[in-house]
Protein backbone atom coordinates (compact mmCIF):
# COMPACT_ATOMS: atom_id res chain seq x y z
CA UNK A 1 0.00 0.00 0.00
CA UNK A 2 1.23 3.49 -0.91
CA UNK A 3 0.18 6.51 1.17
CA UNK A 4 -0.17 10.20 0.25
CA UNK A 5 -0.62 12.50 3.25
CA UNK A 6 -2.10 15.97 2.68
CA UNK A 7 -1.51 18.56 5.41
CA UNK A 8 -2.31 22.28 5.59
CA UNK A 9 -0.50 25.30 6.95
CA UNK A 10 -0.80 29.06 7.64
CA UNK A 11 -4.64 29.23 7.72
CA UNK A 12 -7.60 26.86 7.58
CA UNK A 13 -9.96 26.77 4.62
CA UNK A 14 -7.23 26.54 1.95
CA UNK A 15 -8.96 23.66 0.19
CA UNK A 16 -7.06 20.63 1.50
CA UNK A 17 -10.11 18.45 0.87
CA UNK A 18 -10.41 19.46 -2.77
CA UNK A 19 -6.62 19.13 -3.16
CA UNK A 20 -6.66 15.62 -1.68
CA UNK A 21 -9.63 14.70 -3.91
CA UNK A 22 -7.89 16.13 -6.98
CA UNK A 23 -4.70 14.18 -6.24
CA UNK A 24 -6.87 11.08 -6.08
CA UNK A 25 -8.47 11.95 -9.44
CA UNK A 26 -5.11 12.36 -11.19
CA UNK A 27 -3.71 9.13 -9.71
CA UNK A 28 -6.91 7.28 -10.70
CA UNK A 29 -6.55 8.73 -14.21
CA UNK A 30 -3.07 7.15 -14.28
CA UNK A 31 -4.72 3.75 -13.89
CA UNK A 32 -4.30 3.34 -10.13
CA UNK A 33 -6.99 2.37 -7.64
CA UNK A 34 -7.43 5.02 -4.94
CA UNK A 35 -9.06 5.18 -1.52
CA UNK A 36 -9.25 8.09 0.96
CA UNK A 37 -9.16 8.75 4.69
CA UNK A 38 -10.03 12.02 6.44
CA UNK A 39 -8.60 12.71 9.90
CA UNK A 40 -10.56 15.22 12.00
CA UNK A 41 -8.81 16.11 15.28
CA UNK A 42 -11.97 17.19 17.11
CA UNK A 43 -13.20 15.20 20.13
CA UNK A 44 -16.66 14.48 18.68
CA UNK A 45 -17.09 10.83 17.76
CA UNK A 46 -18.54 11.95 14.43
CA UNK A 47 -19.99 15.04 12.75
CA UNK A 48 -23.61 14.05 13.47
CA UNK A 49 -24.30 16.38 16.40
CA UNK A 50 -22.41 19.42 15.07
CA UNK A 51 -24.16 22.56 13.83
CA UNK A 52 -23.73 23.27 10.11
CA UNK A 53 -22.63 26.78 11.16
CA UNK A 54 -19.72 25.17 13.04
CA UNK A 55 -18.49 22.68 10.48
CA UNK A 56 -20.56 22.82 7.30
CA UNK A 57 -22.93 20.04 6.25
CA UNK A 58 -22.99 16.55 7.71
CA UNK A 59 -22.36 14.08 4.88
CA UNK A 60 -24.09 10.69 5.16
CA UNK A 61 -22.60 7.46 3.80
CA UNK A 62 -24.24 4.21 2.68
CA UNK A 63 -23.48 2.56 6.03
CA UNK A 64 -25.14 5.42 7.94
CA UNK A 65 -21.89 7.11 8.93
CA UNK A 66 -22.31 10.85 9.64
CA UNK A 67 -19.03 12.30 8.47
CA UNK A 68 -17.12 15.42 7.47
CA UNK A 69 -18.15 17.10 4.21
CA UNK A 70 -14.70 16.37 2.71
CA UNK A 71 -15.72 12.72 2.39
CA UNK A 72 -18.47 14.00 0.10
CA UNK A 73 -15.77 15.59 -2.06
CA UNK A 74 -13.86 12.29 -2.14
CA UNK A 75 -16.95 10.33 -3.17
CA UNK A 76 -17.93 12.82 -5.88
CA UNK A 77 -14.43 13.24 -7.33
CA UNK A 78 -13.36 9.58 -7.18
CA UNK A 79 -16.81 7.99 -7.67
CA UNK A 80 -16.31 5.65 -4.70
CA UNK A 81 -18.40 4.54 -1.72
CA UNK A 82 -16.61 5.16 1.57
CA UNK A 83 -17.37 3.79 5.05
CA UNK A 84 -17.77 5.52 8.42
CA UNK A 85 -14.27 4.29 9.33
CA UNK A 86 -12.79 6.37 6.50
CA UNK A 87 -13.38 9.36 8.81
CA UNK A 88 -11.06 9.19 11.82
CA UNK A 89 -11.72 11.53 14.75
CA UNK A 90 -9.98 12.01 18.08
CA UNK A 91 -13.23 10.90 19.73
CA UNK A 92 -13.25 7.57 17.84
CA UNK A 93 -9.59 6.86 18.63
CA UNK A 94 -9.87 7.66 22.34
CA UNK A 95 -13.12 5.69 22.61
CA UNK A 96 -11.44 2.72 20.93
CA UNK A 97 -8.42 2.87 23.30
CA UNK A 98 -10.51 3.42 26.44
CA UNK A 99 -12.80 0.49 25.52
CA UNK A 100 -9.70 -1.72 25.18
CA UNK A 101 -8.40 -0.48 28.54
CA UNK A 102 -11.74 -1.29 30.22
CA UNK A 103 -11.63 -4.80 28.77
CA UNK A 104 -8.14 -5.25 30.20
CA UNK A 105 -6.44 -5.56 26.81
CA UNK A 106 -3.42 -3.55 27.97
CA UNK A 107 -2.63 -6.02 30.78
CA UNK A 108 -2.20 -3.49 33.58
CA UNK A 109 0.02 -1.12 31.63
CA UNK A 110 -0.17 2.69 32.01
CA UNK A 111 -2.19 3.76 28.95
CA UNK A 112 -0.59 6.81 27.30
CA UNK A 113 -0.82 8.96 24.18
CA UNK A 114 2.47 7.39 23.05
CA UNK A 115 2.41 4.50 22.28
CA UNK A 116 -1.24 3.51 22.77
CA UNK A 117 -3.08 6.37 21.03
CA UNK A 118 -0.47 6.69 18.27
CA UNK A 119 -0.49 2.92 17.68
CA UNK A 120 -4.28 2.92 17.49
CA UNK A 121 -4.17 5.68 14.84
CA UNK A 122 -1.65 3.74 12.73
CA UNK A 123 -3.59 0.49 13.04
CA UNK A 124 -6.82 2.29 12.04
CA UNK A 125 -5.18 3.81 8.94
CA UNK A 126 -3.71 0.47 7.81
CA UNK A 127 -6.98 -1.38 8.40
CA UNK A 128 -9.22 1.11 6.60
CA UNK A 129 -6.78 1.59 3.69
CA UNK A 130 -7.29 -2.11 2.85
CA UNK A 131 -11.09 -1.81 2.48
CA UNK A 132 -12.06 -1.71 -1.24
CA UNK A 133 -14.30 1.30 -2.00
CA UNK A 134 -14.56 1.19 -5.81
CA UNK A 135 -16.70 -1.94 -6.17
CA UNK A 136 -13.71 -4.14 -7.13
CA UNK A 137 -12.09 -6.89 -5.12
CA UNK A 138 -8.88 -6.41 -3.18
CA UNK A 139 -7.30 -3.29 -1.69
CA UNK A 140 -6.54 -0.04 -3.55
CA UNK A 141 -3.03 0.90 -4.77
CA UNK A 142 -2.88 4.30 -3.07
CA UNK A 143 -4.54 5.73 0.04
CA UNK A 144 -4.83 9.53 0.19
CA UNK A 145 -4.96 10.74 3.81
CA UNK A 146 -6.07 14.27 4.66
CA UNK A 147 -5.13 15.65 8.07
CA UNK A 148 -7.74 18.24 9.08
CA UNK A 149 -6.88 21.52 10.75
CA UNK A 150 -3.64 23.46 10.47
CA UNK A 151 -0.10 22.42 11.38
CA UNK A 152 0.58 23.58 14.93
CA UNK A 153 -2.93 22.92 16.28
CA UNK A 154 -2.73 21.36 19.73
CA UNK A 155 -5.48 18.81 19.08
CA UNK A 156 -3.72 17.32 16.03
CA UNK A 157 -0.40 16.58 17.82
CA UNK A 158 -1.13 12.86 18.52
CA UNK A 159 -1.95 12.40 14.82
CA UNK A 160 1.26 14.18 13.75
CA UNK A 161 3.32 11.93 16.01
CA UNK A 162 1.47 8.85 14.75
CA UNK A 163 2.07 9.88 11.13
CA UNK A 164 5.78 10.53 11.83
CA UNK A 165 6.09 6.99 13.15
CA UNK A 166 3.95 5.68 10.31
CA UNK A 167 6.08 7.31 7.58
CA UNK A 168 9.21 5.79 9.14
CA UNK A 169 7.57 2.36 9.41
CA UNK A 170 6.26 2.11 5.84
CA UNK A 171 9.44 3.62 4.36
CA UNK A 172 10.16 6.54 1.98
CA UNK A 173 9.09 4.66 -1.17
CA UNK A 174 5.61 4.14 0.27
CA UNK A 175 4.89 7.57 1.78
CA UNK A 176 4.54 10.99 0.13
CA UNK A 177 3.72 14.19 2.02
CA UNK A 178 1.93 17.02 0.20
CA UNK A 179 1.78 20.25 2.20
CA UNK A 180 -0.87 22.81 1.17
CA UNK A 181 0.12 26.35 2.13
CA UNK A 182 -0.73 29.96 1.39
CA UNK A 183 1.33 32.39 -0.69
CA UNK A 184 -0.48 35.72 -0.18
CA UNK A 185 -0.10 38.96 -2.10
CA UNK A 186 -0.14 42.14 -0.03
CA UNK A 187 -1.95 44.89 -1.92
CA UNK A 188 0.51 47.53 -0.72
CA UNK A 189 3.56 45.67 -2.05
CA UNK A 190 1.95 43.67 -4.87
CA UNK A 191 4.34 40.72 -4.66
CA UNK A 192 3.87 37.12 -3.65
CA UNK A 193 5.13 36.56 -0.10
CA UNK A 194 6.80 33.26 0.80
CA UNK A 195 7.40 33.82 4.52
CA UNK A 196 4.09 32.25 5.75
CA UNK A 197 4.89 29.05 3.83
CA UNK A 198 8.49 29.06 5.08
CA UNK A 199 7.29 29.24 8.68
CA UNK A 200 4.65 26.59 8.07
CA UNK A 201 7.19 24.14 6.59
CA UNK A 202 9.62 24.89 9.40
CA UNK A 203 6.88 24.06 11.93
CA UNK A 204 6.05 20.85 10.06
CA UNK A 205 9.69 19.76 9.98
CA UNK A 206 10.07 20.65 13.66
CA UNK A 207 7.31 18.12 14.36
CA UNK A 208 9.17 15.42 12.44
CA UNK A 209 7.53 15.53 9.00
CA UNK A 210 9.26 16.77 5.84
CA UNK A 211 7.14 17.73 2.83
CA UNK A 212 7.94 16.13 -0.51
CA UNK A 213 5.59 18.36 -2.50
CA UNK A 214 4.37 21.90 -1.83
CA UNK A 215 0.93 22.87 -3.12
CA UNK A 216 0.75 26.65 -2.88
CA UNK A 217 -2.61 28.41 -2.82
CA UNK A 218 -2.50 31.84 -4.44
CA UNK A 219 -4.58 34.18 -6.53
CA UNK A 220 -2.28 33.84 -9.58
CA UNK A 221 0.41 31.33 -10.65
CA UNK A 222 3.68 31.54 -8.71
CA UNK A 223 6.43 33.44 -10.52
CA UNK A 224 9.68 31.52 -11.05
CA UNK A 225 11.82 33.42 -8.57
CA UNK A 226 9.20 32.78 -5.85
CA UNK A 227 9.32 29.05 -6.63
CA UNK A 228 13.13 29.10 -6.41
CA UNK A 229 12.99 30.93 -3.09
CA UNK A 230 10.50 28.42 -1.67
CA UNK A 231 12.64 25.56 -2.97
CA UNK A 232 15.76 26.93 -1.26
CA UNK A 233 14.17 27.70 2.11
CA UNK A 234 11.78 24.73 2.29
CA UNK A 235 14.18 22.10 0.87
CA UNK A 236 11.72 20.99 -1.77
CA UNK A 237 12.79 20.67 -5.46
CA UNK A 238 11.30 23.42 -7.65
CA UNK A 239 9.73 20.73 -9.85
CA UNK A 240 7.79 19.55 -6.78
CA UNK A 241 6.24 22.97 -6.09
CA UNK A 242 2.80 23.36 -7.70
CA UNK A 243 0.51 26.38 -7.72
CA UNK A 244 -3.13 25.97 -6.88
CA UNK A 245 -4.23 29.36 -8.12
CA UNK A 246 -7.84 30.57 -8.34
CA UNK A 247 -9.76 28.93 -11.20
CA UNK A 248 -13.21 29.39 -12.73
CA UNK A 249 -14.62 26.08 -11.46
CA UNK A 250 -13.65 23.26 -9.12
CA UNK A 251 -13.17 20.73 -11.93
CA UNK A 252 -10.11 22.60 -13.18
CA UNK A 253 -8.09 21.73 -10.07
CA UNK A 254 -7.17 18.15 -11.12
CA UNK A 255 -6.22 19.64 -14.50
CA UNK A 256 -3.95 22.17 -12.74
CA UNK A 257 -2.17 19.31 -10.97
CA UNK A 258 -1.82 17.34 -14.20
CA UNK A 259 -0.53 20.32 -16.20
CA UNK A 260 2.15 20.97 -13.56
CA UNK A 261 3.19 17.27 -13.53
CA UNK A 262 2.23 16.85 -9.85
CA UNK A 263 1.36 13.22 -10.57
CA UNK A 264 4.91 12.55 -11.78
CA UNK A 265 6.37 13.96 -8.55
CA UNK A 266 4.02 11.77 -6.47
CA UNK A 267 4.59 8.65 -8.58
CA UNK A 268 8.36 9.16 -8.44
CA UNK A 269 8.26 9.42 -4.66
CA UNK A 270 6.11 6.28 -4.42
CA UNK A 271 8.17 4.27 -6.93
CA UNK A 272 5.16 3.91 -9.22
CA UNK A 273 6.47 5.58 -12.40
CA UNK A 274 6.96 2.24 -14.14
CA UNK A 275 3.48 0.99 -13.18
CA UNK A 276 1.21 4.00 -13.75
CA UNK A 277 0.33 5.33 -17.18
CA UNK A 278 -0.23 8.86 -18.47
CA UNK A 279 -3.31 10.49 -16.91
CA UNK A 280 -6.44 10.56 -19.08
CA UNK A 281 -8.73 13.37 -17.95
CA UNK A 282 -10.66 14.12 -21.16
CA UNK A 283 -14.00 13.91 -19.34
CA UNK A 284 -12.81 16.44 -16.74
CA UNK A 285 -11.52 18.81 -19.44
CA UNK A 286 -14.88 18.63 -21.24
CA UNK A 287 -16.87 19.18 -18.04
CA UNK A 288 -14.74 22.15 -16.97
CA UNK A 289 -15.11 23.80 -20.39
CA UNK A 290 -18.89 23.21 -20.52
CA UNK A 291 -19.24 24.74 -17.05
CA UNK A 292 -17.40 27.89 -18.18
CA UNK A 293 -19.42 28.34 -21.38
CA UNK A 294 -22.96 27.98 -19.97
CA UNK A 295 -24.87 31.26 -20.31
CA UNK A 296 -28.62 30.51 -20.10
CA UNK A 297 -29.39 31.11 -16.40
CA UNK A 298 -31.82 29.13 -14.25
CA UNK A 299 -32.53 30.74 -10.89
CA UNK A 300 -33.07 28.36 -7.98
CA UNK A 301 -34.30 29.83 -4.69
CA UNK A 302 -32.69 27.92 -1.81
CA UNK A 303 -35.01 28.48 1.15
CA UNK A 304 -33.14 27.39 4.25
CA UNK A 305 -32.10 28.02 7.81
CA UNK A 306 -28.32 28.08 7.34
CA UNK A 307 -28.09 30.30 4.25
CA UNK A 308 -25.33 32.39 5.85
CA UNK A 309 -22.86 29.53 5.26
CA UNK A 310 -23.11 27.87 1.80
CA UNK A 311 -21.05 24.88 3.05
CA UNK A 312 -24.11 23.95 5.13
CA UNK A 313 -25.74 22.82 1.88
CA UNK A 314 -22.60 21.79 -0.05
CA UNK A 315 -23.93 18.50 -1.43
CA UNK A 316 -27.21 20.13 -2.47
CA UNK A 317 -25.25 22.82 -4.33
CA UNK A 318 -23.10 20.19 -6.04
CA UNK A 319 -26.18 18.16 -7.01
CA UNK A 320 -27.76 21.29 -8.52
CA UNK A 321 -24.53 21.99 -10.40
CA UNK A 322 -24.33 18.42 -11.75
CA UNK A 323 -27.94 18.67 -12.95
CA UNK A 324 -27.50 22.13 -14.49
CA UNK A 325 -24.46 21.01 -16.51
CA UNK A 326 -26.29 17.89 -17.69
CA UNK A 327 -29.10 20.19 -18.89
CA UNK A 328 -26.62 22.75 -20.31
CA UNK A 329 -27.96 25.60 -18.23
CA UNK A 330 -26.16 28.03 -15.96
CA UNK A 331 -27.02 27.61 -12.28
CA UNK A 332 -27.79 30.75 -10.29
CA UNK A 333 -28.57 30.10 -6.62
CA UNK A 334 -30.54 32.78 -4.77
CA UNK A 335 -30.14 32.30 -1.02
CA UNK A 336 -33.42 32.99 0.78
CA UNK A 337 -33.28 32.92 4.61
CA UNK A 338 -36.52 31.14 5.49
CA UNK A 339 -37.27 33.38 8.48
CA UNK A 340 -37.13 36.47 6.21
CA UNK A 341 -40.31 35.28 4.46
CA UNK A 342 -42.32 35.34 7.70
CA UNK A 343 -44.79 38.02 8.88
CA UNK A 344 -42.65 38.92 11.90
CA UNK A 345 -39.81 39.98 9.57
CA UNK A 346 -42.25 42.14 7.60
CA UNK A 347 -42.82 44.15 10.79
CA UNK A 348 -39.28 44.10 12.20
CA UNK A 349 -37.15 44.32 9.02
CA UNK A 350 -39.34 45.16 6.00
CA UNK A 351 -36.32 45.51 3.68
CA UNK A 352 -35.23 41.91 4.34
CA UNK A 353 -38.82 40.73 3.92
CA UNK A 354 -39.18 42.45 0.54
CA UNK A 355 -35.81 41.16 -0.66
CA UNK A 356 -36.61 37.56 0.32
CA UNK A 357 -39.99 37.60 -1.41
CA UNK A 358 -38.51 39.29 -4.48
CA UNK A 359 -35.95 36.47 -4.80
CA UNK A 360 -38.61 33.82 -4.29
CA UNK A 361 -40.94 35.31 -6.88
CA UNK A 362 -38.10 35.70 -9.38
CA UNK A 363 -37.05 32.05 -9.11
CA UNK A 364 -37.44 29.43 -11.85
CA UNK A 365 -37.46 26.72 -9.17
CA UNK A 366 -37.71 26.50 -5.38
CA UNK A 367 -35.74 24.08 -3.20
CA UNK A 368 -36.33 23.54 0.53
CA UNK A 369 -33.44 21.44 1.91
CA UNK A 370 -33.22 19.46 5.14
CA UNK A 371 -32.72 20.96 8.57
CA UNK A 372 -33.50 20.67 12.27
CA UNK A 373 -35.29 22.94 14.74
CA UNK A 374 -38.25 25.30 14.36
CA UNK A 375 -36.50 28.50 13.25
CA UNK A 376 -37.67 29.49 9.77
CA UNK A 377 -40.28 26.71 9.51
CA UNK A 378 -43.14 29.12 8.82
CA UNK A 379 -41.09 30.73 6.03
CA UNK A 380 -40.47 27.34 4.43
CA UNK A 381 -44.21 26.60 4.60
CA UNK A 382 -44.92 29.90 2.83
CA UNK A 383 -42.33 29.03 0.15
CA UNK A 384 -43.97 25.62 -0.46
CA UNK A 385 -47.39 27.30 -0.63
CA UNK A 386 -46.13 29.84 -3.19
CA UNK A 387 -44.61 27.08 -5.35
CA UNK A 388 -47.78 24.97 -5.19
CA UNK A 389 -50.19 27.80 -5.99
CA UNK A 390 -48.07 29.34 -8.77
CA UNK A 391 -46.96 26.14 -10.53
CA UNK A 392 -43.27 26.81 -9.77
CA UNK A 393 -41.07 23.67 -9.84
CA UNK A 394 -40.49 22.61 -6.22
CA UNK A 395 -38.22 20.08 -4.55
CA UNK A 396 -38.44 19.45 -0.81
CA UNK A 397 -35.72 17.31 0.77
CA UNK A 398 -36.21 15.57 4.14
CA UNK A 399 -37.67 18.41 6.27
CA UNK A 400 -38.62 20.05 2.95
CA UNK A 401 -40.93 17.12 2.18
CA UNK A 402 -42.47 17.28 5.67
CA UNK A 403 -43.00 21.04 5.19
CA UNK A 404 -44.90 20.33 1.95
CA UNK A 405 -47.20 17.93 3.81
CA UNK A 406 -47.88 20.44 6.60
CA UNK A 407 -48.63 23.20 4.08
CA UNK A 408 -50.99 20.94 2.10
CA UNK A 409 -52.85 19.91 5.26
CA UNK A 410 -53.29 23.52 6.35
CA UNK A 411 -54.29 24.94 2.97
CA UNK A 412 -56.25 22.11 1.33
CA UNK A 413 -57.59 20.13 4.31
CA UNK A 414 -58.16 23.30 6.38
CA UNK A 415 -56.24 21.87 9.33
CA UNK A 416 -55.02 25.23 10.62
CA UNK A 417 -53.12 23.61 13.49
CA UNK A 418 -51.43 20.96 11.27
CA UNK A 419 -47.81 20.63 12.31
CA UNK A 420 -44.91 18.34 13.11
CA UNK A 421 -44.49 17.10 16.67
CA UNK A 422 -40.88 18.29 16.30
CA UNK A 423 -42.17 21.88 16.43
CA UNK A 424 -45.40 21.49 18.42
CA UNK A 425 -45.49 18.41 20.61
CA UNK A 426 -49.20 18.65 21.50
CA UNK A 427 -50.60 19.58 18.07
CA UNK A 428 -54.09 18.13 17.44
CA UNK A 429 -53.24 17.49 13.76
CA UNK A 430 -49.82 15.80 13.78
CA UNK A 431 -48.91 15.46 10.09
CA UNK A 432 -45.33 14.55 10.96
CA UNK A 433 -44.44 12.38 13.97
CA UNK A 434 -41.39 11.04 15.81
CA UNK A 435 -40.39 7.63 14.45
CA UNK A 436 -41.19 4.77 16.87
CA UNK A 437 -37.63 3.34 16.75
CA UNK A 438 -35.94 6.68 17.50
CA UNK A 439 -34.18 7.45 20.78
CA UNK A 440 -35.46 10.36 22.85
CA UNK A 441 -32.48 10.33 25.21
CA UNK A 442 -29.43 10.05 22.92
CA UNK A 443 -28.78 12.32 19.93
CA UNK A 444 -25.65 10.90 18.28
CA UNK A 445 -26.19 8.20 15.64
CA UNK A 446 -29.81 7.48 16.67
CA UNK A 447 -31.63 8.69 13.56
CA UNK A 448 -32.74 6.58 10.59
CA UNK A 449 -29.43 6.69 8.78
CA UNK A 450 -27.82 5.40 5.62
CA UNK A 451 -28.91 3.59 2.48
CA UNK A 452 -32.56 2.45 2.43
CA UNK A 453 -34.75 1.14 -0.37
CA UNK A 454 -37.78 3.05 -1.67
CA UNK A 455 -40.37 1.24 -3.79
CA UNK A 456 -42.46 3.08 -6.37
CA UNK A 457 -46.16 2.42 -5.82
CA UNK A 458 -47.19 4.55 -8.82
CA UNK A 459 -45.18 3.44 -11.87
CA UNK A 460 -46.03 6.33 -14.23
CA UNK A 461 -45.24 9.15 -11.78
CA UNK A 462 -42.72 11.89 -12.56
CA UNK A 463 -40.18 10.63 -10.02
CA UNK A 464 -40.12 7.09 -11.41
CA UNK A 465 -39.62 8.46 -14.93
CA UNK A 466 -36.73 10.67 -13.76
CA UNK A 467 -35.08 7.61 -12.20
CA UNK A 468 -35.42 5.70 -15.49
CA UNK A 469 -38.72 3.84 -14.91
CA UNK A 470 -37.24 1.59 -12.21
CA UNK A 471 -39.27 -0.26 -9.58
CA UNK A 472 -37.20 0.97 -6.64
CA UNK A 473 -34.31 3.25 -5.72
CA UNK A 474 -31.68 3.07 -2.98
CA UNK A 475 -31.00 6.45 -1.37
CA UNK A 476 -29.39 7.74 1.83
CA UNK A 477 -31.46 8.93 4.79
CA UNK A 478 -30.97 11.08 7.87
CA UNK A 479 -34.15 11.82 9.84
CA UNK A 480 -35.95 11.32 13.16
CA UNK A 481 -39.46 12.29 12.06
CA UNK A 482 -41.75 10.87 9.39
CA UNK A 483 -45.08 11.63 7.75
CA UNK A 484 -47.85 10.32 10.01
CA UNK A 485 -49.06 7.07 8.37
CA UNK A 486 -52.51 7.50 9.95
CA UNK A 487 -53.10 10.67 7.87
CA UNK A 488 -52.03 9.27 4.48
CA UNK A 489 -55.50 8.26 3.30
CA UNK A 490 -56.95 11.69 4.05
CA UNK A 491 -54.04 13.49 2.36
CA UNK A 492 -54.25 11.29 -0.75
CA UNK A 493 -58.03 11.74 -1.06
CA UNK A 494 -57.36 15.49 -1.19
CA UNK A 495 -54.93 15.09 -4.10
CA UNK A 496 -51.47 14.51 -2.60
CA UNK A 497 -49.86 11.36 -4.06
CA UNK A 498 -47.34 9.34 -2.05
CA UNK A 499 -45.70 7.55 -4.97
CA UNK A 500 -42.73 6.06 -3.10
CA UNK A 501 -42.78 4.10 0.17
CA UNK A 502 -40.43 1.89 2.16
CA UNK A 503 -40.59 -1.93 2.17
CA UNK A 504 -43.38 -1.93 4.79
CA UNK A 505 -45.56 0.47 2.79
CA UNK A 506 -46.15 2.55 5.95
CA UNK A 507 -43.24 4.98 5.72
CA UNK A 508 -43.66 7.70 3.09
CA UNK A 509 -40.58 8.37 0.98
CA UNK A 510 -41.69 10.36 -2.11
CA UNK A 511 -44.68 12.65 -2.60
CA UNK A 512 -45.96 14.40 -5.71
CA UNK A 513 -48.79 16.68 -6.80
CA UNK A 514 -49.94 14.95 -10.01
CA UNK A 515 -51.54 18.09 -11.51
CA UNK A 516 -48.53 20.31 -10.80
CA UNK A 517 -45.68 20.68 -13.38
CA UNK A 518 -43.17 19.47 -10.76
CA UNK A 519 -43.92 19.43 -7.06
CA UNK A 520 -41.91 16.68 -5.38
CA UNK A 521 -40.86 15.94 -1.82
CA UNK A 522 -38.40 13.21 -0.84
CA UNK A 523 -37.73 11.94 2.68
CA UNK A 524 -34.24 10.82 1.69
CA UNK A 525 -31.21 12.94 0.68
CA UNK A 526 -30.66 12.37 -3.06
CA UNK A 527 -27.81 14.92 -3.08
CA UNK A 528 -25.44 12.52 -1.31
CA UNK A 529 -25.31 10.15 -4.30
CA UNK A 530 -25.09 12.78 -7.04
CA UNK A 531 -21.90 12.61 -9.12
CA UNK A 532 -20.39 14.74 -11.91
CA UNK A 533 -21.70 13.15 -15.09
CA UNK A 534 -24.32 11.16 -13.09
CA UNK A 535 -26.64 13.82 -11.62
CA UNK A 536 -29.28 12.90 -9.05
CA UNK A 537 -32.67 12.36 -10.68
CA UNK A 538 -34.91 14.64 -8.52
CA UNK A 539 -32.72 17.68 -9.27
CA UNK A 540 -32.94 17.34 -13.06
CA UNK A 541 -36.57 18.49 -13.28
CA UNK A 542 -35.66 21.88 -11.76
CA UNK A 543 -33.84 22.80 -15.00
Amino acid sequence: MKYVLVTGGVVSGLGKGVTASSIGVVLKACGLRVTSIKIDPYLNTDAGTMSPFEHGEVFVLDDGGEVDLDLGNYERFLDVKLTRDNNITTGKIYQFVIDKERRGDYLGKTVQVVPHITDAIQEWIERVAMIPVDGKEGPADVCVIELGGTIGDIESMPFIEALCQFSYRVGPGNFCLVHVSLVPVLNVVGEQKTKPTQHSVRGLRGLGLTPNILACRSVKPLVENVKEKLSKFCHVPAANIVTLYDVTNIWRIPLLLMDQKAHEAILRRLDLLGIAGEPKLDEWVSRAEICDTLHEPVRIAMVGKYTGLPDSYLSVLKALLHASIACHQKLVVDWVPASDLEDTTEKEAPNLYEKAWSLLKGADGILVPGGFGDRGVQGKILAAKYARENNIPFLGICLGMQIAVIEFARSILNMQDANSTEFERDTTSPCVIFMPEGSKTHMGGTMRLGLRRTFFHVTDCKSAKLYGNVNYVDERHRHRYEVNPDMIMELERAGLAFVGKDETGRRMEILELPLHPYFVGVQFHPEFKSRPGKPSAPFLALF
